[in-house]
């Protein structure tokens, strides 16, 4: 979870046909608290954060991003409050780019479902996504396969979030809309992974990391929300609903 809230705008941008869209639909497409009240509080809270690293001193800002950071070493010494925390903080000053990706994925999520499952869906790929990658590396600087130098580097961010509910969308999709979308998604993290240092460590767990995000939301959120979904609708007049499986 590198740098990447810059060209993961741009790229998308590149990825995403132009629609031409009426300003009021664009408003209505924007994440706000009526409708979505996970996404824009969210956006709310990264917004802080961002502001904080922006104007608050170095000294604290450090601080407080080394005790965020789920790299192998932090997430040894403080499991939860780096799984807790690394969702917190943006890697850049890309908030405005995130308004956008957000409003790509996270938010019809929360329209479709409401906010818990939205909730569920993003932080379960989050922290799930963090453990897959990390605790390989923790097991090969264990047996002195890597140096220690391998578990200290900034880990934070929101894209595996991202991913996780991105992939779910994609498999609620059918027939070729899903297929184009899976096939921009997995070039969309190709790109990412291209656009930064490739080769070095960090760059490939982040690769990774979204690779799984990505197919966690695809296969295992994806049809469990369809699911819920046609259970929901399924349901005849004066019977109650089945409880939701997320």
């Amino acid at each position: 979870m590198t740098g990447e809230a810059h060209s993961m705008l741009l790229k998308a941008d590149r990825l995403v046909p132009r629609i031409a869209v009426p300003r009021r639909g664009v408003l209505q497409l924007l994440p706000n608290p009526r409708p979505t009240p996970f996404t824009f509080g969210y956006l709310v809270v990264l917004l802080g954060t961002t502001l904080l690293l922006k104007f608050a001193d170095p000294e604290l800002t450090d601080r407080l991003l080394q005790l965020s950071s789920t790299d192998a070493h932090n997430l040894w010494r403080r499991p939860l409050t780096s799984l807790l925390t690394s969702a917190l903080w943006l890697s850049d000053e890309g908030w405005l780019a995130y308004v956008v990706i957000f409003a790509i994925a996270v938010a019809p999520l929360e329209r479709r479902f409401g906010a818990r499952r939205a909730a569920i869906v993003f932080f379960s790929g989050h922290v799930l996504a963090t453990l897959v990658t990390e605790l390989p590396v923790m097991a090969l600087i264990s047996a002195h396969v890597l140096p220690n130098s391998a578990g200290h580097w900034l880990d934070i961010g929101v894209s595996y979030g991202f991913f996780t509910t991105a992939g779910a969308l994609v498999f609620l999709l059918r027939g070729r809309a899903r297929l184009v979308a899976l096939a921009g998604m997995e070039a969309f993290i190709a790109v990412i992974w291209l656009s930064d240092d490739p080769l070095s460590l960090d760059s490939v767990v982040t690769l990774l990391g979204h690779a799984f995000a990505a197919h966690f939301g695809l296969l295992f959120w994806g049809p469990r929300l369809r699911g819920a979904s046609a259970g929901r609708t399924g349901v005849p007049a004066g019977r109650q609903a089945p409880e939701s499986v997320v």
